[in-house]
């Protein structure tokens, strides 16, 4: 289903842009309004959903801005949600992924017992850039045997290379709402 530009264009005007943050020469796209925003909020999460193709059993969002969208979604949809978290998180055991940021690299978690051989996952996050953070959080939704059905997220940052290194990771499906 095609997107609603009107509610594209609000969902846009409640993303904030800041100059030279974290650090000089970054443009950081800042979130918080939208979520403060219930008539924003609730348009992203309608927003969304029109976008999933086909059918899903279960949303795994990607700590921690990923549990924001993907919560609500999982909700709206009277599906599961699933976790995937920063390492030592998890309570029980817990297969890993090492990545690389584009300030050092970290490692995401995912319970051994979230996702069952089969199951069709939609993948969630706030934002994609270089595809670091959701190519690991692919490739453990895979590891489950899992299937990942699509891969989304409410920004894209173009010119970072991420649905190039999405697609090595196995994503076959994905969208943005916004690209910047």
């Amino acid at each position: 289903m095609a997107a609603n530009q009107a509610r594209l264009e609000r969902i846009e005007s409640l993303i904030r842009t800041v100059p030279d943050f974290p650090k000089p020469g970054v443009i950081f796209r800042d979130i918080t309004p939208l979520m403060g925003d219930p008539a924003g909020l609730g348009a992203t999460i309608d927003e969304l959903i029109n976008q999933i193709p086909g059918t899903i059993d279960v949303v795994a969002g990607v700590d921690s801005r990923g549990f924001l969208f993907g919560s609500p979604i999982a909700v709206a949809l009277g599906i599961g949600f699933v976790p995937i978290r920063k390492p030592g998180k998890l309570p029980a055991a817990v297969y890993e992924e090492s990545f690389e940021l584009e300030y050092g690299s970290s490692t995401l978690s995912i319970h051994q017992d979230a996702l069952e051989p089969g199951q069709r996952v939609l993948l969630i996050d706030d934002l994609l850039a270089t595809g670091g953070t959701l190519g690991a959080a692919a490739r453990l939704v895979l590891r489950e045997g899992a299937v990942l059905t699509h891969t989304e997220t409410v920004l894209e940052l173009s010119g970072l290379g991420g649905r190039e290194h999405l697609a090595r990771q196995g994503v076959e499906s994905f969208s943005s709402l916004l690209t910047f």
